[in-house]
């Protein structure tokens, strides 16, 4: 309960952040183009506010809604969200949104837009201004990677180093790698010592590289227990942090890989299970464990929680091998964020030819998918990464041309300026319930795939 707590709050801070920013741009615009601004609201409020104030001589009342869906400005004059047809039937005023230039209208719409993603660009250079850079090389992993079978037929082998492919060098291991990896032709590693060339063929379907489980690579991480929480279920089977597990029930594991790999079976089968007595007997496991400084290896019998828990913290890649940090200075950090953003987004909107196949819709997540992505633990620096990701998605999603969105607004805006001819408000209207249609139906699927992977079903 207190992780959900914690993963919550920082979702819903998060969130308010940026749909206020992200409001704020079209504020700002409206305000400098002289466009009223009837209403500046965090979260939606059909019916009744949590909040709403109203300055003294300001034509704007600002509030706090009850529904946390986003938020919006209702601006006069123009056809939106709040489908005030009314407004609209009146004599157009020197202060509306329809009223102005085509151009400034345009400036008014990709406001939000722009903030977003100049927010992402210096949250990240912030990030690394404050925190620097950590990670650990590919090629210092000595210890090599797991592969699964797929990974195996193409010529992989457990204990080989990426070192790099046609498309450059490996670096991090982190989802850019697999990009790398799925459009590669031919990939080096290190075996045993050896440089060994790989050939691939530059097609590999990359969310099937990282949904497959166990994932198409992994670094090899040995399944040594790194710290044992007082009072758990480990610590009264007397496990002890530096106690090496090498096999659950029965069956031999080098690594946590191989170790998580075996309990997700496990979980597999608890939900698949009918009856209370299924369930405590894929509970009850047995581990072979290698006590710290002992030569033989002991058989363990203990029953993990209902969550297949026993009160262990693993071992991390940190463990076993020195990191390369670097550090940034105040103006070095803005180019190396913009980079680092520009990273990010290039690979989102590569990323997007799979939300139209049928795995890339079951992949689709809601506000639960969106909460689990922050720590379980409060991290500032987690946080605000997370947030930057966030506002980089805020940015692509609002900037596609449906109808609804800004980008749908923005087209209508560009053919106008192009034509010369401005769509009628008839057909304004017909197109913003077609595109509030369509994002209700991905709101829908999105978070009923939350549903469905909480119950087990997906």
């Amino acid at each position: 309960m207190e992780t959900f707590l914690i993963r919550l709050l920082q979702f819903m801070l998060s969130i308010s952040i940026l749909v206020v920013l992200h409001e704020g741009g079209h504020y700002f615009f409206a305000k400098l183009f002289k466009v009223r601004v009837e209403k500046f609201y965090l979260f939606f409020n059909p019916w009744f506010s949590l909040f709403k104030w109203k300055p003294k001589n300001s034509e704007t009342t600002y509030g706090i809604g009850w529904v946390p869906l986003g938020g919006y400005v209702k601006i006069s004059g123009m056809i939106d969200e709040s489908m005030d047809t009314e407004q609209m039937k009146q004599e157009p005023q020197p202060w509306e949104f329809r009223s102005k230039p085509a151009w400034q209208r345009l400036l008014i719409m990709i406001g939000g837009v722009l903030v977003n993603f100049l927010l992402a660009l210096f949250i990240y250079s912030m990030v690394l201004f404050t925190w620097g850079e950590s990670y650990v090389q590919t090629k210092d992993m000595s210890m090599g990677m797991k592969f699964n079978k797929q990974a195996q037929q193409l010529g992989f082998r457990d204990g080989d180093i990426l070192l790099r492919s046609d498309k450059g060098d490996f670096t991090k291991f982190d989802v850019s790698l697999y990009r790398q990896l799925s459009t590669a032709e031919n990939v080096t590693v290190q075996r045993q010592g050896q440089e060994v060339t790989i050939s691939l063929p530059g097609d590999i379907n990359l969310l099937e590289m990282i949904k497959s489980e166990p994932s198409f690579v992994r670094p090899l991480i040995p399944a040594d227990i790194d710290s044992v929480v007082p009072a758990s279920i480990a610590a009264k089977a007397q496990l002890q942090k530096g106690d090496k597990l090498l096999a659950v029930n029965g069956k031999a594991i080098d690594s946590w890989n191989a170790y998580n790999y075996e309990i997700g079976v496990l979980q597999d089968q608890m939900a698949a299970a009918t009856t209370t007595k299924d369930s405590m007997r894929l509970r009850h496991i047995t581990l072979a464990v290698q006590h710290k400084g002992a030569s033989t290896v002991d058989t363990v019998p203990l029953t993990l929680d209902a969550d297949m828990k026993m009160g262990i913290g693993q071992s991390s890649i940190y463990t076993y091998y020195k990191d390369t940090h670097k550090d940034y200075g105040f103006f070095e950090s803005f180019p190396a964020g913009i980079r680092y953003g520009w990273s990010v987004l290039r690979g989102y909107v590569d990323d997007m030819k799979y939300v139209f196949t049928a795995d890339g819709a079951k992949s689709l997540g809601g506000f639960g998918a969106i909460g689990s992505l922050f720590p379980a633990e409060w991290d500032w620096m987690l946080f605000w990464q997370m947030t930057a990701f966030l506002s980089i998605i805020l940015a692509f999603m609002n900037i596609l041309p449906i109808p609804a969105l800004d980008g749908g607004h923005v087209l209508f805006l560009l053919y106008e300026i192009i034509t010369r001819r401005k769509p009628s408000e008839k057909f304004m209207i017909r197109a913003e319930y077609i595109g509030i249609g369509i994002l209700m139906l991905l709101m829908v699927v999105a978070n009923l795939n939350d549903i469905l992977r909480w119950i087990g079903v997906m």
